[in-house]
């Protein structure tokens, strides 16, 4: 501008000369005057930034909940938990899983050393307690999950039986005590177990009937098995499932139904062209497509006003009566029928798995649907929904990702399933189920609509992995609300957005990482276990600063990224 104010150059050639700069030169030359403020802050000027720093589609729209560009360019900057802020060295061999609590206050960790562990996550995270599994004959832990109210954690390991060596075993530990309630066999180990209510689980049993040709059944527990009365049952049989050609049911997990109306993200909406998925009906005889709160501990002082600034973006959860009206409407539509809610109110979830019926290696998911009455161990046993001249129970749905299953993740919803495949070669064939065909070194990110049962998204290629089919092992991953994170073998961790489809971070280990854990009330914390025996905890810029600062409060937009400038 000259002395008297005035301009010296249109807006429209500042415009053209900021379209030439990376975005912290555009906010470091905002601060030079009024008019390269405001040309600074222009929305077009900010999707142009956006779509050519992050490499997005442009075919690709703004998520739905972002009122700005220039807000949603600084959500993938400064939100993603990538600044790492404390390594944990308690345990001695790989650090094999890790688990939240659904407060997000505590973590449990599985080892090769046999132990878990069970964190205090507080602005510092401080162990709890170790529990030693060892006497009970075990070689490791490799599992763990928090029960609905976070009283009881459930863990699973391999356990070292005379004869079983594919055998494993779950251990119910109370959170109030630390002691260990009960235990119940798991066959074969990498069945790992779940939760289905508060206070039942679910665990896995196999039974060989031929060379490649064996049954597994699933079963349902009571965690509290001292019952002195012989008339009141602690384990229930749920499902008998054959199994062709080698394969087994592993990796077993449950989805809520009754959160599938209200997801926290739409995957498909603006995404219009993808296609559906294979589904099969093992009941019929044809193949066709099918179309398709806050935390229950509240802190007060710091840590609540934290919760508030980083959940800025949250919205109100709608009331039980609007989901109902909701449900209504679409019925009225011709919507799907939800699924089955029973006279006290209960819905029911499904059971997802991995499986196969062409080669031992997991190449298929399993959906069966838990009605309302199954889910206690009171009552008749497996069978009463059969028909007479049905030994084995058919699965509703099975979905066949042609490639072998090495993680799978459900979203906080539990209405979207993200799967991590390595693909078999086009047009395979299966000649051998001892021999299935290799996999590719490149990993796809599937993710698949459980309401629909209909893949949502074209397959992200999302990074490497190197170990051929009879050496594959589970990686878990986590879902958040915005973001997707899985461990690799390339010793990282991966952040994905889950609307962009793009990588926004890479996080560093000395070898492979395992698991990956988003904090459930706080997405902006991340936790990442590897086999050099640590975890790592990550969190955001804008975090780290919060916790940095004297007095916590969000600072401008360009500090944090002009001072990224080089």
């Amino acid at each position: 501008m000259d002395e008297g104010g005035t301009p010296l150059l249109p807006d429209s050639l500042v415009y053209q000369i900021f379209l030439s700069l990376g975005p912290a030169d555009v906010l470091a030359a905002g601060l030079v005057c009024r008019q390269w403020q405001a040309v600074s802050r222009d929305e077009f000027l900010w999707r142009e930034q956006f779509y050519r720093y992050y490499q997005v589609a442009r075919d690709v729209p703004r998520h739905p909940a972002a009122t700005s560009w220039y807000e949603e360019f600084q959500r993938l900057y400064d939100t993603v938990p990538c600044v790492e802020v404390q390594t944990l060295r308690e345990h001695t061999d790989q650090v094999l899983h890790l688990s939240f609590s659904h407060s997000g206050y505590q973590f449990a960790s599985c080892s090769k050393d046999c132990t878990v562990k069970i964190w205090s996550n507080d602005l510092t995270i401080s162990l709890l307690h170790s529990a030693d599994m060892r006497p009970y004959n075990w070689s490791y832990t490799q599992f763990s999950q928090f029960n609905k109210d976070d009283s009881l954690l459930l863990a699973s390991g391999v356990f070292l039986g005379p004869h079983n060596s594919s055998s494993g075993e779950i251990a119910v530990i109370s959170l109030d005590s630390f002691a260990l309630l009960s235990r119940v066999r798991n066959k074969p180990y990498d069945v790992f177990g779940c939760w289905l209510t508060e206070t039942s689980l679910i665990s896995g049993n196999l039974h060989r009937i031929g060379d490649i040709t064996s049954c597994s059944v699933l079963w349902l527990n009571n965690a509290f098995q001292d019952v002195e009365s012989e008339n009141v049952n602690v384990v229930k049989r749920l499902f008998k499932i054959q199994n062709l050609n080698a394969s087994t049911i592993r990796t077993v997990m449950v989805a809520d139904c009754s959160r599938f109306d209200s997801p926290d993200l739409l995957l498909e909406a603006g995404d219009p062209a993808t296609s559906p998925c294979r589904i099969f009906d093992l009941g019929g005889d044809n193949e066709e497509e099918v179309a398709g709160p806050a935390p229950a501990h509240a802190k007060e002082g710091l840590r609540h006003f934290l919760d508030r600034v980083l959940e800025g973006r949250a919205q109100p959860q709608p009331s039980e009566r609007v989901l109902e009206t909701k449900v209504a409407e679409l019925l009225a539509q011709g919507h799907t029928k939800p699924p089955e809610r029973s006279a006290t109110g209960a819905r029911s979830k499904y059971l997802i798995f991995t499986t196969g019926c062409l080669t031992y290696s997991p190449h298929q998911i399993g959906i069966k649907q838990i009605l309302p009455h199954q889910m206690t161990t009171a009552g008749p046993v497996l069978g009463e929904g059969r028909g007479s001249d049905a030994f084995f129970d058919a699965l509703d749905h099975v979905i066949d990702v042609h490639g072998h299953i090495i993680g799978m993740g459900l979203s906080p919803d539990n209405r979207y399933l993200y799967v991590n495949s390595r693909a078999w070669p086009s047009g395979a064939v299966v000649a051998d189920p001892m021999q299935p065909p290799p996999i590719a070194e490149e990993i796809d990110l599937l993710v698949f609509d459980l309401k629909t049962m209909r893949e949502v998204r074209r397959a992200l290629r999302a990074h490497r992995a190197y170990t051929p089919n009879d050496e594959c092992f589970f990686i878990f991953l986590d879902v958040s609300r915005d973001f997707v994170a899985s461990g690799a073998e390339d010793r990282h961790g991966y952040i994905w957005d889950r609307h962009y489809n793009i990588c926004l971070a890479k996080l560093q280990h000395e070898d492979v990482v395992n698991s990956v854990a988003f904090s459930p009330q706080e997405q902006e914390l991340l936790l990442t276990a590897s086999d050099d025996a640590t975890i790592k905890a990550w969190r955001s810029p804008r975090t780290v600063r919060v916790f940095q600062a004297r007095r916590p409060r969000p600072r401008a937009f360009f500090s944090w990224l002009a001072s990224q400038r080089r």
